[in-house]
């Protein structure tokens, strides 16, 4: 790719089976394929260097005095012990650029390589931080009365959103997945926002992997079985479908998280599979006839575009980014409330001409989403990092889809 500089690249979230390290994955994974000269840095089981072709990686281990965040997530303490020797890494990799994920324990130590070797610092918004501690904070505040509790969440949100902003703001040019989010962050932070697309594995991903063959309307959920993801709506759901006679269907909800014993005892019509991967995770989106995703803290969601490469229409809610991804009417459909949401489920239960025109629209929608097109993107975000007027860039993506 040409004027492709040298990269390097720091997420939090890599190994893991969330958006944020499936979209890392991919980014490294189309810098491999392209022979561009990239330096991934990010946790791993132990420390250690690894090469291929043009592609230098660097996993960092993270010790026993580590914050759990998530399944696959951690913030090291004591990740400050990593610094000199990813310094070094960094400074002898010849880096023109720094790109970093997020405000974790690895993008904290890619900020102060920035800063220490003065290269340009770009930082990608991928995570609504400030929802998510909002949502888990609710469910731990449970026993307080409702309108304590939505203080104590509200004033949380707000103060992480402001600790989030003033980090982004040490960037030269951040980047965002989304429209809502790059207005967002242009205005928070007054500095130029790109968009960062996503791309979608087309040969994974793909209609011809199903192999059910009953009768059964499967309704499907891939994803982090959380308070976030706001997945006891699907109980909502069933509870409707029941109320109002639907009986051939079946929900088929693939992942794990804390939420999953809950879903299990209230859930009467529902198959748990744990976290799949590979074929099986493309044989369990296939065999979907819709997709529920009622989140409304994610800022893409990269399983809506493999639901869609399936073939599967999807529901999303009208908040956060998943909207972005679907042709309503089309390709699936975006809610405007919850009673909404319901509504358009069962309109795709009940009408099998809109439904199968619907399946083939999906899979048009994914075809030629390569994940290469977000290097496209990455390269204009870059090149502007490098301008000694970057503060006065009018950010481009503001109409973005």
């Amino acid at each position: 790719m040409k004027n492709w500089p040298r990269v390097a690249f720091f997420s939090d979230s890599y190994h893991g089976v969330d958006g944020v390290a499936t979209t890392c994955r991919n980014v490294v994974d189309a810098a491999r394929r392209q022979g561009l000269p990239f330096l991934a840095v990010h946790a791993g089981e132990t420390t250690r260097k690894l090469r291929d072709g043009s592609l230098e990686i660097l996993e960092l281990d993270r010790g026993p005095v580590a914050l759990n965040l998530d399944k696959y997530l951690k913030f090291d303490l004591l990740f400050v012990r990593h610094y000199e020797h990813v310094l070094e890494t960094v400074r002898k990799f010849r880096a023109d650029v720094v790109h970093i994920t997020g405000p974790g324990d690895v993008g904290i130590t890619g900020a102060r390589v920035a800063y220490a070797l003065k290269l340009p610092l770009v930082a990608s918004w991928h995570t609504n931080l400030h929802t998510f501690a909002g949502r888990r904070l609710s469910k731990m505040a449970s026993l307080l009365p409702d309108a304590q509790r939505r203080a104590l969440t509200d004033t949380t949100e707000r103060y992480v959103l402001q600790a989030c902003v003033r980090f982004y703001k040490i960037a030269r040019v951040v980047m965002a997945p989304n429209r809502e989010d790059v207005n967002f962050l242009h205005y928070q932070t007054k500095k130029p926002v790109f968009p960062m697309r996503r791309g979608i594995n087309t040969e994974l991903f793909s209609p011809t992997k199903r192999d059910v063959t009953d009768r059964t309307f499967r309704i499907g959920f891939v994803g982090r079985l959380c308070p976030e993801k706001n997945v006891r709506f699907l109980a909502q759901i069933e509870r409707t479908l029941c109320e109002e006679g639907f009986r051939n269907y079946r929900f088929l909800i693939v992942g794990d998280g804390t939420e999953r014993s809950w879903l299990e005892r209230n859930l009467q019509r529902a198959d748990f599979t744990g976290e799949l991967h590979g074929e099986l995770l493309a044989r369990a989106y296939a065999n979907m006839d819709l997709f529920a995703f009622p989140s409304e803290t994610d800022t893409y969601g990269n399983v809506i575009s493999e639901a869609l490469a399936s073939g599967t229409p999807v529901v999303v809610t009208s908040k956060g980014g998943p909207k972005y991804q679907v042709q309503p009417g089309i390709t699936g459909f975006v809610a405007a409330d919850e009673k909404d949401f319901v509504a358009k489920v069962k309109f795709l239960m009940t009408n099998s001409e809109q439904h199968a025109r619907s399946r083939e629209a999906c899979r048009t929608w994914a075809e030629g989403r390569s994940w290469n097109c977000v290097l496209d993107d990455l390269l204009e975000a870059y090149q502007a990092s490098f301008s000694t007027q970057v503060a006065s860039y009018a950010t481009p993506a503001l109409a973005a889809n």
